[in-house]
């Protein structure tokens, strides 16, 4: 299986700071409830790759976070962050 590396944006801030490299997660997409969305689990088990600085005043919009994940969990993950705010959970 071969493996890229996925620059995901998480919308908690916070929880991105508790994360390093090496670490395992699952990112879970949560859609806005009030249109009918639900949360889905997009991958389990992701390689935390890397966690970038964070920009200076940009907690707002989440945080970056690179996930070694198989290619076609990329494709998911990009997708996926258009439309939902994405989560994760330490594995």
């Amino acid at each position: 299986m071969q493996t890229v590396t996925a620059p995901v944006r998480i919308a908690d801030a916070a929880t991105v700071r508790l994360l390093r490299p090496g670490d395992r997660v699952d990112v879970i997409a949560a859609e806005d409830p009030s249109a009918g969305g639900i949360a889905r689990v997009l991958a389990r088990g992701a390689r935390v790759a890397k966690v970038p600085e964070p920009l200076e005043g940009g907690a707002e919009s989440g945080a970056l976070v690179v996930l070694s994940v198989p290619r076609a969990t990329a494709v998911r993950l990009v997708g996926a962050s258009a439309a939902a705010r994405l989560a994760v959970t330490l594995c």
